[in-house]
């Protein structure tokens, strides 16, 4: 059964980049190498951006504004954790900007951003890198298949 529309039951082949719309800045992009293909709603992309791109067809090609709050969401301020230096191996090598690798409660890897060092605390903000940014979200459809996933 053919696929004619971005949407569920959908294997979707593209490229797409995604810019910071203040600076033109490239975060990511496909374009000069190999398209990427998902299936949709398997969590590839992130909701927000499927929603931008239900209803394309393969061959369209768009450019979406997109707010913050359908990207990475605002920052949150509970998102930044104070730590004492001692916590980390070298304490002397800490500096603004740094990103260190963490354990959340259930074990998995947690990004986070070293945001300011003193003689008695460091910051480091878990928020996503790109949250409280606007972005530019371009994308092409190479092709449309039916999913190879089954729906539940």
């Amino acid at each position: 059964m053919a696929v004619e529309f971005v949407g569920h039951g959908a294997r979707i082949t593209l490229h797409f980049s995604l810019k910071l719309k203040s600076t033109g800045e490239v975060i990511d992009s496909t374009f000069e190498g190999e398209p990427g293909t998902f299936d949709f709603g398997d969590g590839t992309l992130p909701g927000g951006f499927e929603g931008l791109i239900q209803g394309m067809q393969a061959g369209e090609r768009k450019l979406f504004e997109v707010p913050p709050e359908k990207a990475f969401g605002q920052p949150n301020p509970n998102n930044i954790q104070y730590f004492k230096p001692k916590d980390f191996e070298d304490p002397s090598s800490l500096k603004p900007g740094m990103v260190f690798s963490f354990a959340d409660a259930a074990n998995s890897e947690l990004p986070g951003v070293i945001k300011s060092v003193s003689e008695d605390e460091v910051a480091v903000d878990f928020n996503h890198p790109l949250a409280g940014s606007d972005l530019l979200f371009e994308v092409e459809i190479i092709r449309l298949e039916p999913s190879l996933v089954e729906e539940q």
